[in-house]
């Protein structure tokens, strides 16, 4: 581990931890072992390891959705893919999304960092938001929208099913972040979860 990558490690631990604003930067080379001046010729403030951080997070969750054949974060771009998944796929998928979430390192970090900090600071209450609640509404709403035009999907809401498809699978994640001993029981209602929207929303036919 290079020591750029030792001070993003180091920092997302301590942010995770005690929140952004709690942390400084002679704390962060202190843990990555060097000094703060020494810190400085890799990174030029605590706000530019942040940045470098949200970019470590891109490229992680780039490669997980290439893995799942999948973009990501453009309905339009993955309604090819979920046009002719089958049920035991989308569970599939839905899972190791879930997983991926729980157990990377950087954001299973992050997540914890922006939980503690979004009380304090206006601007991470937003990323807050935009990561783990507008975001995935806005793609899972615009693939259900798309699907609904292939009449894939029963005639509904598309922003108020994927209020439905979401909300428990945030659920288990934050419930899963306090008490980690739960995963087991998180995967099984997840998956009876995914079935079940899959019987409620899916068009009789369709495949």
């Amino acid at each position: 581990m290079t020591t750029k990558e030792k001070i993003l490690k180091e920092a997302l631990t301590l942010f995770s931890n005690k929140g952004y604003s709690a942390v400084y930067v002679g704390e962060i080379a202190e843990a990555v072992g060097i000094k703060a001046p020494s810190l400085y010729k890799h990174y030029k403030s605590k706000q530019d390891i942040f940045n470098a951080i949200l970019e470590e997070m891109k490229k992680s969750y780039e490669q997980q959705t290439t893995q799942l054949k999948m973009e990501g974060s453009q309905p339009d771009q993955d309604i090819a893919v979920f046009s002719i998944v089958d049920e035991e796929t989308l569970v599939k998928m839905g899972t190791e999304l879930f997983l991926y979430f729980l157990h990377d390192e950087y954001v299973s970090k992050f997540r914890k960092m922006l939980t503690i900090e979004q009380f304090h600071d206006f601007e991470l209450a937003a990323l807050y938001s935009k990561q783990y609640v507008e975001g995935p509404l806005a793609y899972q709403s615009g693939l259900f929208y798309l699907l609904g035009l292939q009449n894939k999907l029963k005639d509904n809401d598309p922003n108020i099913m994927a209020i439905h498809f979401y909300s428990p699978i945030y659920l288990m994640l934050t419930l899963c972040d306090r008490e980690p001993q739960k995963e087991k029981e998180a995967l099984q209602i997840i998956e009876q979860h995914i079935r079940q929207f899959n019987h409620l929303y899916k068009k009789e036919g369709s495949e």
